[in-house]
């Protein structure tokens, strides 16, 4: 038993890292023979497009950031003694938390970083604003392992008191819930932002609609994981259950699963859609209410779906 728990505790440490350096590597590797692609281009944007691979890989490798904090803090944090098996079965909704998102967010928040490089060099006059359009969507990419780390720390800090089976899967419930919540959206939010660049070098005159446009429909994109990030916390402070029948730690993993793969489809249509319409923009600007005002509209209903999935979830966790 002992020696399970130790490899469950430093499989997490590993995994944490491991697994997000994974995604943050591919992501960085697709990046860069982008930007080399469009340096060959458009040597006269040479600079521009160094910088904005620079500033890209940068962000695209938050995630590994955040998976080597994880694992040190995991590493260097006084365990409890004597060490029981049960807090460190919960370690694991740490890393279903951290790496989940890591591994699908370092290759997802490379596409709009390509899409850039490759505006930039189709429009090199306007190639700053289109470095600062890319800063501004890559950064907002980051929503969900920022979600991610908070459920993380908040495992860590209930997992050294947990004393039975019902309480660990509560905890790695409660990871599973913002791991998988966070694919759609993340998937979602890169389609979207990709095209969104991609519009910047096709009609970059649009600068203006098209920047309202993108911040509404991101935070539009993003509401899946704050629904999964709400479960997540839920399931975080269900008070302690003692000696409970393993039924009730089962239905915290169906409530985190009913969260995570009902939030999975309305991320990734919700930024097909959003991308639809942003590509529309492009080519017909002068329609720019009535695209957007359709969009929003459409986003807004799909939406409905991880609605659905939390009302489940909550009826899972509380009854």
């Amino acid at each position: 038993m002992l020696h399970s728990s130790e490899f469950i505790h430093y499989s997490t440490i590993a995994l944490a890292v491991g697994v997000t350096a994974l995604g943050v590597g591919f992501g960085q590797g697709v990046t860069s023979n982008a930007a080399l692609k469009a340096m060959c281009r458009q040597p006269a944007a040479r600079n521009d497009i160094l910088r904005a691979a620079i500033l890209g890989i940068a962000l695209i490798e938050t995630a590994a950031v955040i998976g080597i904090f994880v694992s040190i803090i995991l590493l260097i944090a006084n365990k409890p003694k004597p060490t029981t098996f049960f807090a460190d079965i919960s370690s694991i909704g740490i890393a279903l938390a951290i790496c989940t998102t890591g591994l699908v967010l370092g290759i997802a928040s490379s596409l709009p970083a390509q899409a850039a490089f490759d505006a930039m060099a189709r429009q090199p006059f306007f190639s700053r604003r289109i470095m600062s359009f890319m800063v501004m969507t890559q950064a907002l990419t980051q929503m969900p392992i920022i979600a991610g780390l908070v459920v993380a720390i908040f495992i860590r800090n209930q997992a050294v008191v947990v004393t039975t089976i019902p309480d660990s899967l509560r905890l790695i419930a409660s990871g599973l819930a913002i791991g998988i919540g966070s694919i759609g959206p993340a998937i979602g939010l890169a389609i979207f932002a990709k095209q969104a660049c991609a519009s910047m070098g096709l009609n970059p005159y649009i600068y203006k609609k098209l920047l309202s446009f993108t911040i509404i429909s991101q935070a539009i994109i993003e509401t899946p994981i704050i629904f999964a990030l709400v479960i997540a916390i839920t399931l975080l402070f269900v008070p302690a259950m003692g000696q409970v029948s393993l039924l009730k730690g089962i239905a915290y993993l169906a409530a985190a699963l009913c969260t995570g793969f009902g939030t999975f489809g309305p991320g990734i249509a919700s930024g097909r859609t959003a991308a639809a319409a942003c590509k529309s923009i492009t080519f017909y600007p002068d329609q720019f209410e009535s695209i957007s005002r359709i969009s929003l509209f459409i986003q807004g209903l799909i939406e409905t779906c991880a609605i659905y999935a939390i009302i489940i979830s909550f009826i899972l966790i509380l009854f």
